[in-house]
């Protein structure tokens, strides 16, 4: 076996520049390397939320929405919230007088007394409340 030397010119020398084949891979590999440790950025942006303090009341009125609920104690309940049929009748003048006008949404329990629920209707029809629904009613369908 016979080594042959490369030349690069007609007089016979060996070539004697460097091959850069080697190096550029080594090159590569250190670059995927460096590329693979580097921790990934991520871009946060800092907000101080608001707390909600259990002691904080709920807003009374929700302008979209309001649930008016009696439970099984006879409770009247504005957005969770007990409430006296003169605050009822507050509320629901305030909301009337919105723009726009927030939709009633009544809840009344299955159990609870019928003379509550019939005052409750009596208030928001002195109240001319415009935009009321009954909801739950698909539970009053399995009773029966």
């Amino acid at each position: 076996m016979a080594m042959q030397t490369t030349t690069d010119n007609a007089s016979g020398e060996p070539m004697l520049d460097i091959n850069t084949t080697p190096l550029i891979d080594v090159m590569l590999v250190l670059l995927i390397m460096l590329i693979i440790t580097i921790p990934i950025q991520t871009h946060a942006v800092k907000l101080d939320l608001p707390v909600n303090q259990q002691n904080q009341p709920p807003p009374p009125i929700n302008p979209v929405k309001n649930i008016l609920s009696i439970n099984r104690q006879d409770q009247v309940l504005w957005n969770g919230t007990p409430v006296t049929m003169q605050q009822l009748r507050a509320y629901l003048d305030t909301t009337q007088q919105m723009n726009p006008i927030p939709e009633l949404h009544m809840q009344p329990d299955a159990t609870a007394r019928y003379e509550i629920v019939d005052e409750v209707l009596a208030v928001t029809k002195q109240a001319h409340v415009q935009k009321m629904g009954f909801v739950g009613n698909e539970y009053y369908m399995s009773i029966f």
